[in-house]
Parts: structure tokens; C-alpha cells; sequence
């Protein structure tokens, strides 16, 4: 692993990188958009890319501190299974009880890059372009459904 000065040098030279990669891309609605941090407008959901050595993925964050909200959003997000998994064009993840770091049970949908690894330079536009073509994806399946989800925690 890197010291940290490093890794913070390392991470920023990447997210600089794929920030400039992205510029051009608009939401499918048509709006401009961060894509770093997806603006998902719901409390407690979260759009993120995990990119740790070999561990490369897109993830979808469920982290609802009331249990029962937690479960009904989960409930939505499956019966929305069938659309997401026709969206994405690689195998979707599901896992309703994912411990995270912080030692959290949360929910998590994701999408995983195999063969690549963020601490190879070289590898860096093979997971820009993963990020790129499943963060579209994912957005055109959001823009179409956000709705439902916001309303549910409204």
C-alpha cells in the first residue's frame, strides 16, 4: 500500500483526470452534471465509484438510518430490478445487507471492473471508460425512475 501523502496524490491526479474526461458528458435529461458525486436526491442514497487497488466498482448506496424505510426502499428498488438490469450492460449486483466500512449494514446495488487495477496508470483509461459507459447507464435508468424514489421518502 502507499503512504498516504501518495495515495491523496494518486487519487487526485486520477478524479482530476476523469472529471476532465466526463466534462463533455450530459445527464440524459439533458442537464449538465457532477459526476463524481451524483446528485441522486434522495437523502441517504449515494452514486459511488470504489476504486481501491483491484477493486474497482460502481455502487449504489442504500444507507437509511431507520430500518423500515431502509427495507420499503429496497422493496422499490427490486421491483425496479428487471428495468436496472435491462439498462446496465454488465451483471448487477444486489446486496441488501452490505457491512461497510464504517461497520454500517447498508444496501447496495453495484457493478464490478475485473482486470484492471487503479494503482497501474496505464489501466486508468480502461476505468475511466467503465465509469463512464455504466454511469450513463445507470443515469438514464435514474432519470426515468427518480421519481418514484423520491417521492417514497418524502
Amino acid at each position: 500500500m502507499l503512504p498516504k501523502e501518495e495515495r491523496k496524490a494518486w487519487n487526485e491526479a486520477f478524479w482530476a483526470g476523469f472529471k476532465t474526461h466526463m466534462r463533455a458528458c450530459m445527464s440524459s435529461s439533458g442537464r449538465r452534471i457532477n459526476w463524481i458525486n451524483y446528485p441522486t436526491q434522495v437523502k441517504n442514497t449515494y452514486l459511488r465509484m470504489i476504486c481501491e487497488g483491484s477493486s474497482i466498482s460502481l455502487c449504489y448506496d442504500i444507507q437509511f438510518k431507520d430500518a423500515g424505510i431502509q427495507a420499503i426502499f429496497w422493496e422499490q428498488l427490486t421491483e425496479l430490478k428487471v428495468v436496472l438490469e435491462n439498462n446496465m450492460s454488465i451483471p448487477t449486483n444486489w446486496e441488501p445487507r452490505f457491512l461497510n466500512k464504517e461497520g454500517q449494514t447498508i444496501g447496495r446495488i453495484s457493478w464490478r471492473l475485473d482486470g484492471s487495477n487503479f494503482y497501474n496508470q496505464a489501466d486508468w483509461p480502461v476505468i475511466y471508460a467503465f465509469f463512464k459507459k455504466h454511469l450513463k447507464e445507470f443515469d438514464v435508468f435514474y432519470q426515468e425512475f427518480n421519481e418514484i424514489l423520491i417521492t417514497l421518502v418524502d
